[in-house]
């Protein structure tokens, strides 16, 4: 692994704790692979073999059951999956997916157990981050719950921008089907709604999606901090 991608791994919370020595002791069993794109790398109802780092790329996380698919997240860099299932050592409740072309990093799953048992400040770490995802998973229920789906899209969209730096201008980074799956829509539902949004400054640009009037966009998406943050 390059000194680089060490530190990353290292500042995560999840490691950022814990002492150098357990640290060590599951780096040293990881290791880090590229996959190509629309590679799996886990499947649902599998038992977990390794804790999976995003270090560079995209993975989708999705679920299927008859015959129906959908997106669950979309992971970046530089973050964990699945955690739960490895903390526990129950079967995955999703696959996942490279998006793109991506670098993980794999620790094996026994390791992180017996660190886990033994690491006070991993263990602290590790609840805190499930407890993060726990309520990252409630806001996103409130907000399929509770909103329309063109609430919903103008929401991600306001957020998006946001997270790139507000240029008024959001660059996707998966196809648009992705994007429909994610929030809970059909791919025809996702050109709806962006038509519908043209009264309120949207304008899809190609792969794009660009805000011409964002105050008009925030009376009609009416953002709420219990839900999106």
């Amino acid at each position: 692994m390059r000194q680089s991608d060490w530190k990353l791994i290292r500042a995560l919370p999840l490691f950022c704790d814990m002492s150098e020595a357990n640290f060590e002791k599951l780096v040293g069993a990881a290791f880090l692979q590229r996959f190509p794109p629309h590679t799996i790398l886990i499947n649902e109802g599998d038992l977990p073999d390794f804790l999976h780092i995003v270090v560079d790329g995209s993975v989708e996380m999705f679920c299927a059951h008859n015959g129906h698919e959908t997106t669950i997240d979309i992971m970046r860099p530089a973050t964990t999956f699945i955690l739960a299932a490895v903390i526990r050592d129950e079967v995955y409740l999703k696959s996942a997916r490279t998006l793109s072309p991506a670098q993980i990093l794999m620790i094996p799953a026994q390791t992180v157990r017996e660190v886990f048992g033994r690491d006070a400040a991993f263990a602290r770490s590790i609840v805190n981050e499930l407890a993060d995802r726990y309520r990252v998973v409630v806001r996103s229920l409130k907000s399929e719950k509770l909103r329309t789906s063109a609430e919903r899209l103008a929401n991600w969209i306001l957020k998006t921008n946001h997270q790139q730096g507000d240029h008024q201008r959001v660059e996707l980074m998966f196809d648009k089907r992705t994007l429909a799956s994610r929030l809970g829509m059909t791919p025809e539902n996702l050109s709806r709604n962006l038509a519908l949004l043209a009264k309120y400054g949207v304008k899809s640009a190609g792969r794009d999606i660009v805000i011409e009037d964002s105050s008009a966009l925030e009376r009609f998406a009416k953002p709420n901090m219990l839900i999106d943050g």
